[in-house]
């Protein structure tokens, strides 16, 4: 499950100490489950359970926000929401509220919903930017030779942390087109989904090939805007 994770890789920084700690015991014999809740002792977090836990026909989310358990299974995937758990308990508390209001108000139907929809894509995919008005301008505005050209000496006054576990269980293998969802726009509730697409590798200082001419060429990957 772990092979494949280079814990140098930039966009890991954030978590490597403790995902270190918790591969170290799964090379050990834990359970992601197991080795998840022994890195969070002190922290106000819900507990890691095995995924037979959830009865069959419940709601994942529902599930998590009635018992304050989260099912798991032993793959990368749950490995890396367990690390965003860990890393940031707060905010995904706050996704999980309002995926269960949700569940609540709508039911469970064949679709989830724009909301839903808007909140998973956030959980899995997304990544938090705090950076100077003009590349997030350039980045709303997918002028991409802006944004990872013209402005990249501003790229050493951003934050960028990826938040999705999707993203980063992705990202094990990097691939050119792989893309964050940017949250671009405030708002209460995230109805219209006002996310910027970020291709993850055309980050300045995240991947050696961004450097080369023509890296940001490839319009199947930078992509123009949309014409409407």
């Amino acid at each position: 499950m772990l092979e494949g994770i280079v814990w140098e890789r930039p966009w890991l920084a954030p978590y490597r100490e403790r995902g270190q700690r918790v591969a170290a015991q799964l090379l050990r014999g834990s359970s992601v489950s197991e080795a998840l809740n022994a890195q969070a002792p002190d922290l106000d977090l819900p507990l890691f359970v095995p995924q037979s836990e959830l009865p069959e026909g419940s709601a994942y989310e529902a599930f998590i926000f009635d018992t304050g358990r989260v099912p798991t299974r032993d793959n990368l995937h749950d490995f890396f929401n367990g690390l965003i758990w860990l890393h940031h308990p707060g905010l995904k508390r706050r996704l999980n509220a309002l995926q269960a209001a949700e569940i609540a108000a709508q039911g469970l139907g064949s679709q989830r919903g724009a909301v839903r929809d808007a909140l998973t894509l956030f959980d899995e995919n997304a990544a938090l930017l705090q950076a100077p008005e003009p590349l997030l301008d350039a980045l709303r505005q997918r002028d991409w030779q802006r944004l990872f050209m013209q402005l990249r000496p501003l790229w050493a006054q951003a934050r960028l942390q990826l938040f999705g576990h999707a993203l980063l269980e992705k990202l094990v293998r990097p691939r050119k087109p792989i893309t964050a969802h940017v949250w671009v726009d405030g708002g209460a509730r995230p109805d219209a989904k006002p996310f910027a697409p970020l291709p993850v590798l055309g980050v300045p200082g995240w991947w050696a090939g961004n450097e080369a001419p023509g890296f940001y060429a490839d319009a199947a990957v930078f992509r123009p805007p949309r014409v409407l």
